[in-house]
């Protein structure tokens, strides 16, 4: 049921609704995960993909389909972006690396997993700049987070 986007904020925080034209609605689109994150739109096949970390899957929503599961057993992947081949970039807290997977979901890669010889910790979130390189964080939750990770 849409509601207002005044409906949704806390009274304390009203700077928000200047984020919003007036008078948007917010309408639930889906349920059924325990939190999501990581949304990356796929203008090609008008969906949205995105992780439900906890219970270690991504999932698709799509106006024409609604919600289902894209893939699962994914290794708690959390922030995702489209590299500029159109491949998916996903930060791994499971693997501890960034890796990359073909639009498919085939031909999983990993791009990178340490540095300097040291393992990283739960790579987070991730973007690609204008020139081709990636930036992500690398916090530890995955590691100190049992549903975010193995620990």
């Amino acid at each position: 049921m849409p509601r207002t986007h005044a409906d949704c904020l806390a009274p304390d925080k009203p700077e928000f609704l200047d984020l919003l034209p007036a008078g948007a609605a917010l309408t639930r689109l889906a349920t059924g995960f325990i939190w999501a994150e990581g949304p990356v739109w796929f203008g090609e096949f008008n969906e949205l993909r995105f992780s439900d970390i906890p219970n270690n899957r991504m999932l698709r929503w799509s106006a024409r389909d609604g919600m289902s599961v894209w893939r699962e057993r994914v290794e708690f992947t959390n922030g995702h972006a489209r590299d500029r081949d159109g491949s998916l970039l996903h930060c791994s807290h499971g693997l501890r690396a960034v890796f990359r997977t073909d639009v498919d979901g085939s031909n999983q890669r990993t791009v990178v997993d340490r540095w300097q010889g040291k393992r990283f910790n739960a790579p987070n979130d991730v973007v690609v700049k204008s020139d081709g390189t990636i930036w992500f964080t690398d916090p530890p939750y995955g590691l100190i987070i049992p549903e975010e990770g193995h620990g």
